[in-house]
């Protein structure tokens, strides 16, 4: 039985792309289990609203900027968990997909997880203290879904780069996994997959029959971080339903 108040009381966990969504579900949620939350998010305004709800540090940046990435993710130094869950998508097929879109899709999905594992990485060794991060991918990592050509490149890679992390991480006392969810009703999924006739054939291949609330997929990462799972290493969780095995 998880103790909602003292489970991570005394530490603190830093989230990326907490203004909104799955980001905004974890900060929400790593607060409740005791966590001091360092949030992290392009849009002052939504971290303005978590501060006020959860009292937690924040830290405005557009990670598509290597260089603010890399000062956000040093500014927020020392903390004890990672949540990288920043990220978002643009609809091209493999013959429209311009260079533009591939490299934003990869500089926010792909490489600014690399740059905020670094910093915090570089700063528990230099503690000597281990650790645990969680990268948000999507089961589109596993699927090649039409019209979404380098949304999946760059989360298949940020999976492959995390097995990378895991390998050389784990020898310092740093565990790194994945999670994959499938299609999450934030705000402006619930939007996008709102007609019936658009989510059907998707829901179909969901044996549980409904996508999937942030909250959900919080409470997965949240057992990631945790010492329960304290063996758990270089993992891409499916978060799916059992889409994947469809």
């Amino acid at each position: 039985m998880v103790d909602e108040k003292s489970e991570f009381s005394g530490k603190s966990v830093l989230v990326t792309g907490a203004g909104k969504g799955i980001g905004l579900a974890t900060a929400r949620l790593a607060a409740r289990r005791g966590a001091a939350v360092v949030a992290v998010s392009r849009s002052r305004e939504d971290l303005e609203s978590l501060s006020a709800e959860i009292g937690c540090r924040t830290l405005t940046a557009d990670l598509a900027d290597a260089e603010a990435a890399r000062a956000a993710a040093r500014d927020a130094q020392p903390v004890d968990f990672l949540v990288n869950c920043a990220g978002f998508t643009i609809l091209e097929s493999v013959l429209d997909v311009t260079v533009e879109s591939f490299d934003q899709l990869m500089a926010v999905n792909t490489r600014a997880p690399l740059i905020f594992v670094q910093e915090y990485a570089k700063a528990r060794i230099a503690a000597g203290k281990g650790g645990a991060v969680v990268n948000v991918s999507s089961m589109s990592a596993f699927t090649g879904f039409a019209d979404h050509a380098a949304y999946c490149a760059s989360k298949g890679g940020l999976d492959a780069m995390s097995r990378v992390m895991a390998n050389e991480l784990g020898p310092k006392g740093i565990r790194v996994n994945c999670v994959n969810p499938a299609i999450t009703l934030t705000a402006m999924a619930r939007k996008a997959w709102s007609d019936p006739e658009k989510s059907a054939p998707m829901l179909a291949r969901m044996p549980l029959g409904r996508f999937l609330e942030p909250e959900e997929v919080a409470e997965v990462i949240l057992f990631l971080l945790s010492d329960r799972a304290s063996m758990v290493n270089g993992l891409s969780m499916p978060v799916d339903s059992g889409f994947k095995v469809t």
